[in-house]
């Protein structure tokens, strides 16, 4: 099993990753966010990211209210 750590998110954030998480399908809250990040930098790994594509990803995650 992999190791768990805990992160903190604004009650309005969590809110609506609830939703969306519900809405496409997700376990829970937390397999929504692991699924985000992974996606978000899976695509990166091992290449640079240009600031364009890290202000689009940024602005996703503002969208979906995790910063």
């Amino acid at each position: 099993m992999t190791e768990k750590v805990k992160i903190e998110i604004s009650k309005d954030a969590y809110e609506k990753a609830s939703k969306l998480a519900e809405e496409a399908g997700f376990p829970s809250v937390e397999a929504l966010i692991e699924f985000l990040i992974d996606e978000a930098t899976e695509s990166t790994e091992g290449e640079e990211i240009s600031k364009e594509d890290e202000e689009k990803i940024k602005e996703r995650l503002r969208d979906l209210g995790y910063i």
